[in-house]
Formats: structure tokens, sequence, C-alpha cells
């Protein structure tokens, strides 16, 4: 997964093809899959649409910031053996972007994965993934689709 060519984390204008092609992936699954409307947040690594590890976040649980990094690391860690970096996404519903307490979510996941990157040495990404898009909380380059489908 070479889209990690960079010192600085955060995802940033120009994309590269295939790590635009890689996001664009993560919301057509999500879309395409997800047919609820309220669902818990869910952290995947990995490859979108190929093989990806995940950890469901239920409602109602309380995750300190070692456990998240712990959980982070947990995810990436047979990828990184193997010296790859995986892509992580948060997948939720659209209307949490606009709550106060999801953004929250997104922060305490973004520092879990920079915890965790420091500590295997890796620069990890992580991107918010909506039935509609996807957004790079740390930088906030965006991507949304009103209707995403699979090309021909």
């Amino acid at each position: 997964m070479p889209h990690h060519a960079r010192t600085a984390p955060g995802i940033t204008e120009p994309l590269t093809r295939p790590l635009a092609r890689l996001l664009r992936e993560a919301v057509l699954e999500h879309a395409t899959t997800e047919r609820r409307r309220a669902f818990a947040p869910v952290l995947h690594a990995g490859v979108p649409g190929r093989a990806a590890r995940t950890f469901a976040v239920l409602r109602g649980d309380e995750l300190d910031p070692a456990l998240r990094v712990d959980v982070v690391e947990a995810l990436v860690r047979p990828t990184v053996s193997r010296g790859r970096v995986p892509l992580l996404w948060l997948t939720r519903p659209d209307a949490a972007a606009e709550v106060d307490g999801e953004a929250q979510v997104d922060r305490d996941w973004v520092a879990a994965t920079a915890a965790a990157g420091a500590e295997l040495g890796v620069l990890l990404d992580l991107v918010v993934v909506t039935k509609h898009g996807w957004r790079d909380p740390r930088t906030g380059v965006a991507r949304h689709w009103k209707r995403i489908r699979r090309r021909p």
C-alpha cells in the first residue's frame, strides 16, 4: 500500500490515483453493504473492497485513549509486520458528522491512530467514511458523492 510515501500526517491534495481509488472503494463498499440508518461506528484497517480487519464500537462503550491505541495497534500490526502500511477508516452514519460528540469520536480515533503509528514506527492514515463520502479529519481533504455507483 504505497500511499504513505510522505513524512507529514494526513491526506493532502493532490491525491494519487491509487489512493483516490482506495478511498472511493471504501465509500462504495460502505454504501452498498450498510443498510441501516443508525449504527455504531466501525474501525477498519486494510484495503477497502479486499481485505480488512474491523473493530465495532458498540453503543455505550467508553474507550479510553490507551485502549483506542491498543485497538489500532492490534488491527494494523499483522500488516505492518509484513512490511505494508494499511489504511484505516472509520465508518459511521452521515448525520453523525454534524453532532459534536461524533466529531470528538473522530478526533479520539485520529489521536489513537497517530499514537499507534508512532509506537509502530509508521505513518498511519485515518479517514472518516459515510455512505456519501470520506473526509480526513486532520486536513479536511474530502470527497462526496450524491449517489455513488460501481463503475462499469
